[in-house]
């Protein structure tokens, strides 16, 4: 896990109902997500009931935090004032082992290198003392 020096001006995720599951195990270096306990399929984004079967029974398991680049973005202009200095900028979809999708950003790879298919790897930078954030790093 990355250590944070200069304070993060950006938009934080907020930290209530179930997303707040998710992030405190980003905050321990891990990546998990929910599993149904009775079909066995991943989710992302949090939530309660499982959209394959529609049973409330899941728990949270870990990911390899493994995946490949789906698709991205290149944001030239921001449209939020924290970003200004942060473009260009290319945020990533990143899909998971799992099967499950994820968003974030990009640690070692500028825009133009991005490739649909790249093996990625999760790595956690810590933006404050309670959100750490899941980022991608290339990977053989």
């Amino acid at each position: 896990m990355s250590r944070q020096t200069i304070p993060y001006d950006k938009p934080l995720p907020a930290l209530e109902g179930l997303t707040a599951g998710f992030y405190a195990w980003c905050r321990q270096g891990e990546l998990r997500f929910q599993r149904c306990a009775d079909c066995g399929t991943f989710r992302h984004v949090p939530r309660e009931i499982c959209a394959q079967c529609n049973s409330f029974a899941w728990s949270w398991e870990p990911s390899t935090g493994r995946g490949t680049v789906y698709t991205w973005t290149v944001v030239e202009r921001a449209l939020h004032p924290a970003f200004v200095n942060a473009t260009p900028l290319a945020p990533v979809v990143v899909e998971m082992e799992e099967g499950v999708r994820l968003l974030g950003n990009m640690v070692d790879c500028a825009p133009h290198e991005l490739r649909i298919g790249m093996p990625v790897q999760v790595e956690f930078e810590a933006v404050t003392a309670e959100v750490s954030l899941p980022r991608f790093r290339r990977r053989d």
